[in-house]
């Protein structure tokens, strides 16, 4: 039986990339991966047959009824509901109690009941009904490993527990096609194993899956595979353009200090909840550090009091850059002297932001850019944008570029000024194994170009870990374990 077809079709992006002449189709019994280099259209190609891109030529053809009723795409972040877009408003809020509290909870999510941002009087919005019995909510809840978090708020989830989360809304709604956009992307060994038994057994139920996915985490299911071609001018070429060139001088003097961050016995507690647990840490100059552990381990938390991101530094005791926190300096002296990047930062960095000021917002540390440049400034904006090759689509928004392009752009943000500290939060997502693998020699450069870089490196895959790296410590349940 014949699902889904597409005929002769043209698929193209706002910023003109187009696929061409495609044939291909989805039969009962059936499940593909869509494959192919960063930027060569993936998931583009999985909007287009949810639907949600209409194309530029040619037939989509669903038998099986209506594509919003019986095809399915997973959403990539919480951008697909603008009531929960609204509620998590900025990516620091799930380190803010109070703001965290106006957040709607997995449940709410799961249910189809969130209330729009702001709402003062709750009684003056009434609640449509549950939108699922509770015997099929905890069924998939337990089949996604997130019963346990139907009463968190969205905002206090890990980059792992949200896609599960997300995962889990889909088949909530019983599609007859599944679409499922890099869903091994940000979760941890255990996760990936218990995702892959979770799409494993779904697809002997009926439900047929179609997923852009890594060849590392290329399900059993998985009978077809649809290979997309790289563009002409992919990122293949920007990474190895990218290590060639000398490196961008920093605008900032180099930092004098002993010790990039020195912890003693941190802990940080929302409720009843201990996130961190008496934690004891401490990077010195140069060193080059893997942050390792499975999703709600704490790591992110853990970076939020680095990166100036978490009020509840100021209970804490910890120096930065030999300073003690809280003493009297800006969280902007903190951010001047890191680079950084995040799903986090990713998820919640306005998409209509042009290329240009995404990467030129990395010397001020903002969420976009708000300012002036000054000559020099402009300079080092355009020679990071020629050096990773970005100069071509330096006025696109960020919306119309591919995911692994939204995070290279992100990449040139973090890495602009030469900071003394990069801080480098699962940076290969949405980048292909080639890519990442050429990413990680462009990091293995900056370190040998300055053996005084301190480095911290967060991979759920430890093949990713730069060469550079020189020490590992790894937390389980808020605590150091190694």
């Amino acid at each position: 039986m014949m699902l889904l077809q597409l005929i002769d079709a043209t698929l193209r992006r706002p910023n003109k990339f187009t696929i061409t002449n495609i044939n291909w189709s989805l039969q009962a019994g059936q499940h593909w991966a869509i494959m192919g280099p960063s930027g060569s259209g993936k998931s583009l190609f999985l909007d287009a047959i949810a639907g949600r891109v209409p194309l530029s030529k040619g037939q989509l053809l669903h038998p099986i009824g209506s594509l919003k009723t019986q095809v399915e795409l997973v959403a990539r972040d919480y951008t697909f509901d603008w009531r929960i877009a609204g509620a998590t408003q900025f990516y620091q809020q799930r380190f803010n109690t109070q703001t965290a509290e106006d957040a709607p909870t997995v449940r709410d999510l799961l249910q189809n009941q969130v209330r729009p941002l702001g709402t003062i009087d709750p009684a003056s919005v009434p609640l449509p009904p549950p939108a699922y019995a509770t015997e099929w909510l905890t069924k998939v809840a337990d089949q996604m490993r997130i019963g346990h978090l139907l009463d968190r708020r969205l905002t206090s989830l890990s980059n792992g527990e949200t896609r599960r989360t997300l995962l889990a809304r889909s088949l909530l709604k019983r599609p007859r096609v599944l679409l499922l956009d890099n869903p091994f992307s940000g979760l941890d060994t255990e996760s990936r194993a218990q995702l892959h038994t979770t799409i494993n057994r779904v697809a002997q139920t009926g439900v047929a899956f179609v997923m852009v996915v890594d060849e590392r985490d290329v399900p059993d299911c998985i009978t077809d595979r649809l290979v997309l071609e790289a563009p002409r001018h992919t990122l293949a070429d920007t990474l190895h353009q990218a290590i060639n060139p000398p490196l961008v001088q920093s605008t900032l003097p180099d930092a004098l200090f002993a010790n990039a961050i020195r912890m003693r016995n941190i802990t940080v507690r929302y409720g009843a909840k201990t996130v961190l647990d008496n934690i004891n840490w401490t990077v010195q100059r140069g060193e080059k550090w893997a942050l390792m552990g499975p999703n709600g381990s704490g790591k992110s938390t853990l970076l939020s009091l680095v990166t100036a991101d978490n009020p509840q530094a100021y209970a804490n005791d910890f120096e930065l850059f030999d300073r003690k926190r809280g003493t009297g300096e800006s969280i902007w002296s903190i951010k001047q002297k890191i680079g950084y990047v995040s799903p986090e930062l990713h998820l919640y960095f306005p998409r209509q932001t042009r290329v240009w000021d995404v990467v030129a917002s990395g010397l001020f540390d903002t969420m976009g850019l708000f300012r002036k440049l000054n000559p020099a400034q402009v300079a080092l904006v355009e020679n990071q944008l020629h050096q990773l090759d970005l100069w071509a689509m330096r006025d696109q928004p960020l919306s119309a570029l591919s995911a692994g392009q939204q995070r290279w752009a992100l990449l040139g943000r973090a890495l602009i000024k030469n900071p003394p500290l990069l801080v480098l939060d699962e940076p290969t997502q949405g980048l292909d194994a080639t890519h990442t693998e050429q990413f990680r020699r462009l990091i293995d450069q900056c370190c040998t170009a300055r053996p005084d870089q301190t480095l911290i490196y967060v991979t759920h895959y430890p093949a990713e870990l730069p060469d550079s790296i020189t020490h590992t410590l790894r937390l389980a349940e808020g605590r150091v374990v190694h």
